[in-house]
């Protein structure tokens, strides 16, 4: 049966994650270490010990997840079971993972671009103030419409009853104190460190186009889907336009769902910490089916 894989984004992380592979498996314990010397830091230190507000520092948990998630595949296929892997996707950050396990660059070359990526977002959250919200129930033309009443940007739309909003802290404030009077059941406050895929990216995202210019890109092995269409993207220049955009665009990770599963995709791995993407599929179509990937032995 063809399988798909699914990798996390920024706020899935947890400390110890990767531990249990990294105890286990030879493959995981050289990616660890090997990220260790690509950093310049304890990277495993950090993620296996924490603390854990270090590990939530966007230039940490991205690298973090990155890993994670691409040792996860990795044993995956050494264990057979990609051996008809049909596509991957991966929520925000998770992407950049995607496109490297279907071999559009290689862990080394993906860990300096996730690296660089983190460390442009987190200096564009410290030059402004910026904050999220989840909108839970209500729609997308709800959603629209209470962003534009308030000057924000949509950010995540995740599955059927939950989109997050991004902007200006005082703006975000705004939508959630009007949330229920435009049809939400709730709007809840999200502990980040800015505005993600808002507009206040901008200059991550344009520094981040002078990131990319010079690294070569291959075509992918299988399908892998873009945040910014929800579509799958092929030729390499088409993927860095999408990695740019999505910096500062909506993560419409229901339509890339859809569009994975349009290929006849039912059954996924979810190759992050806990179970944050199965739990947006349950919401999506109730014929997915997701194993999860990062607790040993579950393999």
């Amino acid at each position: 049966m063809a399988v798909g894989l699914l990798f996390s984004g920024q706020g899935a992380q947890r400390v110890g994650m990767g531990r249990p592979l990294y105890d286990n498996a030879a493959s995981a314990r050289a990616l660890y270490d090997e990220a260790n010397s690509v950093l310049g830091y304890d990277f495993k230190k950090i993620c296996f010990e924490g603390p854990e507000e270090d590990l939530t520092q966007t230039r940490v948990c991205q690298p973090a997840l990155y890993v994670l998630g691409f040792a996860a595949a990795k044993i995956l296929a050494e264990k057979g079971k990609l051996d008809d892997c049909s596509c991957a996707l991966g929520l925000s950050l998770g992407e950049l993972t995607a496109l490297a396990v279907a071999g559009v660059f290689d862990f080394a070359t993906g860990l300096r671009l996730v690296a660089a990526r983190a460390e442009l977002m987190q200096k564009a959250c410290e030059a402004t103030r910026g904050g999220m919200a989840a909108l839970i129930g209500g729609d997308r033309a709800a959603a629209e419409a209470l962003a534009k009443e308030c000057d924000i940007d949509l950010a995540n739309l995740n599955c059927p009853g939950q989109i997050v909003v991004s902007g200006e802290a005082d703006k975000v404030t705004k939508a959630i104190g009007l949330a229920k009077e435009r049809g939400f059941k709730m709007a809840v406050p999200l502990k980040v460190a800015g505005a993600y895929h808002s507009r206040l990216m901008a200059a991550a995202s344009a520094a981040y186009a002078g990131v990319l210019k010079s690294v070569e890109f291959k075509t992918p092995r299988f399908p892998v889907f873009t945040n910014v269409t929800g579509k799958e993207i092929r030729t390499p220049e088409e993927i860095k336009t999408a990695l740019v955009k999505q910096i500062v665009s909506p993560v419409l990770w229901e339509d890339c769902q859809r569009a994975a599963l349009a290929l006849g995709v039912t059954e996924y791995y979810e190759c992050g910490p806990g179970a944050v993407l199965a739990g947006f599929a349950k919401r999506i179509d109730k014929a997915i089916v997701i194993k999860p990937a990062c607790e040993w032995p579950d393999f």
